[in-house]
């Protein structure tokens, strides 16, 4: 089936152009996201049909969401709208952040542990068996959090050393790594797979 969807990328900071670069891949139509209003048509509805929230480093994009309102828009729009949060984006939408703790969305069931694997220089490129159809996953883990608490409505798809690293829990979809980097496209085919599912 087509990807006819009109997919926001969150581009307040972080790698937000691998993003679009892959959506632009699978068909689907990338739109910046820069602003609340953005979000959301003059009539309150969602403006598009769902919303990546990139890596980066999640204490930074909280201080642009504290302007204008754009946190608790982003809070309102996430809740009933698909969204997949990558890196910093899956910090930002968990339930608890430790390590140290901060605010976030409370989107996913989930508790989320920053930095939990070291420092830049500790970053891996691991290839491991996952949910998905095919082939092993190509996961690329940048100074990458370690969700350390799933809740029973949490669906782990992927693996590494027995946590979580790609999650789903109803339309919203969280991974530890960085799937824009990758030349595999099937996570975020699997976040579209999502919105059609959602749409219905």
């Amino acid at each position: 089936m087509p990807n006819s969807f009109t997919i926001g990328v969150l581009a307040l900071q972080g790698a937000y152009a691998a993003h679009v670069k892959t959506l632009t891949s699978l068909g689907a139509t990338a739109k910046l996201i820069r602003t609340p209003d953005e979000l959301t048509g003059a009539n309150g509805l969602p403006a598009i049909d769902g919303l990546i929230m990139p890596g980066g480093e999640s204490t930074t994009m909280l201080k642009f969401l504290e302007h204008h309102n754009f946190f608790d828009t982003l809070q309102s729009f996430v809740a009933t709208t698909p969204t997949f949060g990558t890196c910093a984006g899956a910090i930002l939408l968990a339930k608890d952040v430790e390590h140290p703790s901060q605010r976030s969305l409370a989107a996913l069931d989930i508790t989320i542990e920053r930095n939990a694997y070291g420092r830049q220089i500790d970053s891996a490129i691991l290839t491991a068996p996952t949910r998905l159809e095919g082939d092993p996953l190509e996961m690329v883990f940048i100074r990458a959090p370690r969700i350390t608490r799933a809740g029973p409505g949490v669906e782990a798809l992927a693996t590494r050393d027995g946590f979580p690293v790609l999650v789903c829990q109803g339309h919203i979809l969280a991974a530890t790594f960085h799937p824009e980097l990758s030349q595999d496209p099937r996570v975020h085919q699997l976040f579209m797979n999502l919105i059609r599912n959602h749409s219905r």
